[in-house]
């Protein structure tokens, strides 16, 4: 499919709507709302693969690189068989193609950098008069790949934020941290493309994942080198259906075969609740303390099912002593520990624990506290975060939007904007050029600018007429992530 069918079906014939002898679209991609408690900058991260991948890959091959018969034959069979015979035209699709390159000119701020409501992260221009059409053509497929990654490395970074906090708090191994957030969530995305870029966000701010097709994403369009960095890792680990081939009757062999023969070294994660997870930790652990405490390396203890909170810190309201407990208090009983400088228990570092059912934000923050509260150390525990947190959002979520602010007529500039009466304000757009500058160490918006002054301030050129300008590698996006 030629990369010119990515879009609304209303964006084909917008070319011949514009007021007569148009000949600049100049439009900003902008979070303009938070609905998310507490957040009110948004982390900017995607236009890079965007770039990469459509402008640059999809139009090469699939566009340029066709013969441009096949490529026009294609584009008018779908248009006329979708709008029926029209007069869409196809001379400016021909035109492009003789051209070789998608003319545009995308100037963006810094990808990791946090954006706050209302600034825009980049903006659009055509850099030839004939092909104004092509600014906001692009609308769609900016917004349909830019918004996902932008939300997951804005979420990634409140779970860092609270988890930092409460290392800096309770333990002695905050570095411990970048493990801490392990990203769980591909099975349950919106498809293959929807996970990698989502676990791409999440990697801004940890290095867990199991989602392993994200690392060769992060190479290709990012720089990265696995060889030589660390893009991001996991362990061993269990699932539901190994335990259960074990039966409930020898679940304790199983533990023990685990330990002692197929993993005797290094981190294992068991999943421990197919049956009783309170006789895990009772009884089948307490049984192998000596192997789990003989082996090199970590027996890492994963509840999957119940409130995470109460699972993990205890429920002082539950019928039995274990429910009472919860799973850290009960590891800490049989392994023992240390109590760190900052007088929190660290369970033994031959054993610890992962919860990834149903985590969010506020229950992050509610372990943490459970956990400070009972005097455990937070990064005793860590949080597999999934689709609940990365799918369960959308664009409207930082009221993600691509709007046209100016545009050129007969050789005359026009700011233009909109204002719905019926809104309560979050589709009111900036007007004219934009330029952004710092105030205050955080990013501001100046609209109705000059063209001087449009070439000023904190936006740059990372894309014209067909070259990427500016290639940034993961370390340099995570370092901006992370200050």
């Amino acid at each position: 499919m030629t990369p010119l069918l990515f879009t609304d079906g209303y964006k084909v014939d917008h070319r011949r709507q514009y007021p007569n002898e148009t000949t600049l679209v100049y439009s900003n991609w902008t979070p303009r709302k938070s609905r998310i408690k507490n957040i009110d900058k948004v982390v900017f991260f995607g236009l890079q693969y965007f770039i990469k991948k459509y402008l640059i890959q999809e139009f090469q091959e699939n566009f340029f690189n066709k013969p441009k018969e096949e490529v026009c034959r294609k584009y008018s069979r779908r248009i006329n068989n979708y709008l029926g015979e029209n007069r869409v035209g196809i001379k400016h699709i021909e035109e492009l193609h003789d051209l070789g390159y998608i003319p545009m000119v995308i100037k963006a701020l810094p990808e990791g950098a946090s954006v706050p409501i209302r600034v825009p992260m980049f903006t659009m221009y055509n850099t030839l008069p004939q092909f104004f059409w092509l600014t906001n053509y692009f609308e769609t497929l900016v917004s349909t790949t830019v918004w996902l990654t932008c939300n997951s490395a804005t979420i990634a970074k409140q779970y860092r934020k609270i988890l930092d906090q409460y290392a800096k708090e309770t333990s002695s191994n905050v570095e411990f941290v970048d493990w801490q957030g392990h990203d769980f969530s591909m099975r349950g995305m919106a498809g293959l493309e929807a996970s990698v870029m989502s676990s791409a966000g999440h990697l801004l701010s940890f290095t867990g994942t199991d989602t392993i097709p994200t690392i060769d994403f992060l190479e290709e369009y990012y720089n990265a080198n696995s060889d030589s960095e660390l893009v991001g890792g996991s362990v061993a680990a269990t699932e539901h259906s190994v335990m259960s081939m074990g039966t409930n009757i020898g679940e304790q062999e199983t533990f023990k075969r685990l330990i002692n023969q197929i993993y005797p070294e290094g981190v294992v994660s068991i999943v421990s609740d197919t049956w009783d997870l309170w006789k895990v930790l009772t009884e089948y652990l307490p049984n192998l303390k000596e192997e789990v405490l003989a082996r090199n390396g970590k027996v890492v203890v994963r509840p999957d099912s119940g409130n995470p909170v109460d699972i993990i810190c205890g429920n002082p309201d539950a019928r039995t002593t274990a429910e009472k407990k919860g799973v850290i208090e009960l590891l800490w009983d049989t392994f023992g520990g240390t109590i760190n400088e900052k007088g929190y228990k660290e369970l033994n570092d031959h054993i610890g624990a992962i919860y990834g059912d149903s985590i969010t934000l506020e229950r992050a923050s509610q372990i943490c506290e459970r956990l400070k509260e009972k005097g455990f150390a937070s990064t005793n525990v860590v949080l597999g975060i999934g689709s609940f947190t990365y799918q369960y959002n959308t664009r409207d979520t930082f009221g993600f939007a691509m709007k046209a602010t100016y545009g050129e007529v007969a050789g005359k500039g026009r700011e233009i904007y909109k204002d719905p009466i019926t809104d309560d304000g979050t589709k009111k757009s900036a007007k004219g050029l934009m330029k952004v500058v710092i105030e205050n160490g955080a990013y501001a918006l100046i609209d109705q600018v000059s063209w001087v002054e449009e070439c000023k301030g904190e936006l740059k050129e990372v894309y014209r007429n067909g070259i990427l300008l500016i290639d940034d590698t993961l370390s340099e996006i995570r370092k901006r992530v992370r200050s």
